[in-house]
């Protein structure tokens, strides 16, 4: 796409946008060393789903759904892009409701979390990536395939640890980066001082040490699961670009579904405060490798008066080990037939 049009673009995503317009309003307190702060804890759940729906097409806010008379006739999907999965009869859950996020802190009406592509869509990937599609996350029902597996959740076979999902190793969860919501766990804590941010994810528990002293990149041939984050202030808004993941992980890697590798991704984050307790998240996924075209992502954080627990996930757990018994007490049983 010509830079002309992207900005083009963009900028209509920022006109359309009332957080992001509310943002440029807010200045935000200061840290003794100058900076906007942001510390704290942040809660990023929402309802609103990673893809839109297609029958809204470029329809961005519920609200103005009414008005469109393109949506009138669109048929409703699923909010993934990806080929449709395998379902099995007979799942085991590994969670109960209680467990769950039930309500965000902030109401949004966005049809979808991603504002750029303007259909809200994940775009088409390029000729001769992979998308690695999985089954369920039950120990019974998988879609086979080759390794590395990029994907967080299921797995190609039962064979060993290695064929199994990133967050069933404990590597990789719904919180990337980027930051996207799950089902629980969804907050992040920051800590700031003069020449470093870091941001602590709940889920996985994984602290991003970002140097904010204009330091460089490492060497790009060293490749990390969580990247290699500089950041910087853009008037109160703090904004971390990552590089150097590894080509373990996809580009984007989901529940079930990964787009092909993250290793010649740029991601670039911005945490910008709309008010004194909550922040509009946005992140770019720039990744010409994989992707047709760029990804913009929005979603909202309130700062809640919570600690965050450490979220003990290790390999080795006890739903690895029964996932990988259960293969050889199957094997087991084909044999003695």
């Amino acid at each position: 796409m010509k830079t002309s049009t992207l900005a083009n673009h963009l900028l209509a995503i920022l006109l359309l946008s009332p957080s992001l317009a509310l943002a440029q309003d807010y200045e935000a307190t200061l840290t003794e060393h100058g900076h906007p702060d942001l510390q704290g804890v942040w809660n990023f759940s929402t309802r609103v789903p990673l893809e839109r729906p297609t029958r809204y097409g470029n329809v961005e806010f519920l609200s103005d759904v009414e008005a469109s008379p393109n949506t009138q006739s669109r048929t409703s999907s699923n909010t993934s892009s990806a080929p449709r999965r395998r379902s099995s009869t007979s799942i085991i859950g590994g969670y109960n409701g209680f467990w769950n996020d039930r309500e965000a802190l902030q109401q949004s009406t966005r049809t979808s979390q991603i504002i750029y592509p303007l259909d809200g869509r994940i775009p088409a990937v390029n000729p001769g990536v992979q998308v690695q599609i999985g089954g369920d996350q039950t120990s019974d029902n998988y879609i086979p395939g080759t390794r590395p597996v990029r994907y967080t959740h299921g797995g190609i076979s039962r064979d060993g640890p290695e064929y199994r999902g990133l967050s069933e190793r404990c590597i990789v969860f719904n919180t990337g980066p980027p930051l996207l919501s799950g089902p629980y766990n969804n907050h992040i804590q920051i800590v700031q001082n003069a020449d470093h941010v870091v941001v602590l994810v709940e889920m996985g528990f994984d602290a991003r040490i970002v140097s904010i002293d204009n330091r460089p990149h490492i060497d790009g041939a060293i490749q990390q699961w969580s990247g290699d984050s500089r950041g910087y202030f853009e008037g109160s808004g703090l904004v971390i670009e990552t590089r150097n993941f590894t080509n373990l992980v996809g580009s984007i890697s989901l529940r079930g579904v990964a787009y092909g590798n993250a290793e010649d991704r740029l991601l670039i984050e911005r945490f910008t405060p709309t008010g004194p307790n909550t922040l509009d998240y946005q992140f770019t996924i720039d990744d010409a490798t994989t992707f047709s075209d760029k990804i913009i992502g929005i979603t909202s954080m309130t700062r809640v008066d919570d600690r965050i627990y450490e979220y003990a996930c290790h390999p080795g757990n006890y739903a690895l080990k029964g996932i990988l018994r259960a293969g050889r007490v199957e094997e087991a049983a084909a044999v003695n037939q």
